[in-house]
């Protein structure tokens, strides 16, 4: 019997990720992802389309914005340099955290920085673009309980938080 994917299966695959024809993101050659299939690990829409596929097996998936990293919300806006810590090493593309008068997580993206400003967005920077994967599954294996229980795979050895 072939393995399939399914839930609580390690999957390696290696994958190219095109937005409107082009490149956007791709494995490098001999470091394929690997993901704990129903744990979250990737976007929903492909993780779904590789339900049952089994090793070998290239799988071509269109994810909509709404499976993939979601509608645009909000409009990117420009913060004081000054809210920064003067340490803080920041880059374009970079996620970082701010909290609301509650105290909750609220993830934004650097698209902008200048001695004066850091312009933030809200939106991850593939929100509302479809995404148009090409995806090997070159291995797959069952789970560990540790592995199940912290949601991710972990490499040869085991895992060191």
């Amino acid at each position: 019997m072939t393995d399939k994917i399914t839930a609580n299966k390690v999957v390696t695959l290696t994958y190219t990720l095109r937005v409107d024809g082009e490149i956007i993101d791709q494995s490098r050659d001999g470091s394929p992802l690997l993901y704990l299939h129903g744990a979250m690990n990737i976007v929903p829409g492909l993780e779904e389309q590789l339900e049952g596929a089994a090793q070998g097996d290239t799988v071509t998936a269109t994810v909509p914005p709404e499976k993939g990293y979601g509608p645009r919300i909000g409009e990117a806006q420009e913060v004081p340099r000054h809210l920064f810590p003067d340490d803080a090493e920041l880059a374009a593309g970079m996620q970082v955290i701010a909290h609301d008068d509650e105290g909750r997580q609220i993830p934004f993206f650097i698209t902008g920085i200048s001695d004066e400003a850091i312009t933030v967005d809200p939106n991850h920077p593939l929100a509302g673009e479809t995404l148009h994967f090409e995806v090997t599954v070159e291995a797959l294996r069952d789970a560990t309980d540790e592995e199940i229980e912290h949601g991710h795979p972990h490499g040869p050895g085991g895992h060191h938080h």
